[in-house]
C-alpha cells in the first residue's frame, strides 16, 4: 500500500494506527489566552463550538485500495488531537491542531502542516475530503446552512448531504448521537467509515 493512501486514511479521521488496540483520546491543554484569542479573532461571528472525546476504527475505501485504522480524538471548540495507531505502516502518528494551524507529525512522514485539516489533506495526498464536516456529523449536526439533511422517526439526523458528501449515520437504540458513520463523496469514489466506540 502506497504511502499516499496512507495519509488519506491518517487525515480523515479528521483531518482523522502498529500496534492492534484503540488508544485513548488524548488531552489538550489550552491556555486562557488561546481561548481569549479563539473567540476573538478565528471566531469573530458565533458558531456551534464542539466539544467531545471518542475512540475507534476508521476504514478507507478508494478505487485503488482498502484500509482501516485505530484513533482515539478530542475536539475542544477550535482546538483538536488525534492519536492514530496501526495506521498501514505509518506507525504511531499524532494530528495537532486549531483554526489557522495544523500539524501532523509521525516517523514515517515527518512534519506536514497547513491552516486547516482539508489543506492538510490536500498537501498530503493532493485528494480532499469533508474533515471540518465530520466534526459536526460526529454530534449529528449539518455543518452548515446548505445540508440537505432527513431524519428519523425519532427526529434523529440520519442522512445529511453537504460539501459534495453524503454521510449515513447509526445509533444504537435510543442515542442521540451516532455510533458509526458512513460517508461517501458525490463522485462515488471514496466511502469512509467511523466507527465510534467510546464517547464522552
Amino acid at each position: 500500500m502506497n504511502l499516499k493512501f496512507a495519509l488519506l486514511t491518517l487525515s480523515v479521521s479528521i483531518i482523522l494506527f502498529g500496534c492492534q488496540s484503540t488508544p485513548k483520546a488524548p488531552t489538550i491543554q489550552i491556555t486562557p489566552q488561546q481561548e481569549q484569542k479563539t473567540s476573538a479573532i478565528d471566531n469573530p461571528n458565533p458558531v456551534i463550538q464542539h466539544h467531545f472525546q471518542i475512540t475507534g476504527k476508521i476504514g478507507v475505501r478508494t478505487p485503488q485500495q482498502n484500509g482501516s485504522a485505530f484513533y482515539g480524538w478530542t475536539q475542544m471548540g477550535e482546538h483538536f488531537a488525534i492519536d492514530l495507531t496501526g495506521a498501514l505502516g505509518i506507525g504511531q502518528t499524532s494530528i495537532r491542531g486549531q483554526a489557522g494551524d495544523v500539524t501532523l507529525t509521525s516517523s514515517k512522514t515527518g512534519i506536514l502542516q497547513a491552516e486547516t485539516p482539508e489543506e492538510l489533506l490536500f498537501q498530503a495526498t493532493g485528494w480532499e475530503a469533508p474533515i471540518t464536516y465530520l466534526i459536526a456529523w460526529i454530534e449529528a449536526q449539518a455543518a452548515s446552512t446548505d445540508a440537505v439533511i432527513e431524519k428519523d422517526d425519532m427526529g434523529r439526523i440520519q442522512h445529511i448531504a453537504e460539501g459534495g458528501w453524503t454521510a449515513k449515520l447509526h445509533y444504537t437504540h435510543q442515542d442521540v448521537k451516532p455510533n458509526k458513520l458512513i460517508l461517501i463523496d458525490d463522485a462515488q469514489q471514496n466511502r469512509v467509515t467511523l466507527t465510534i466506540q467510546t464517547r464522552q
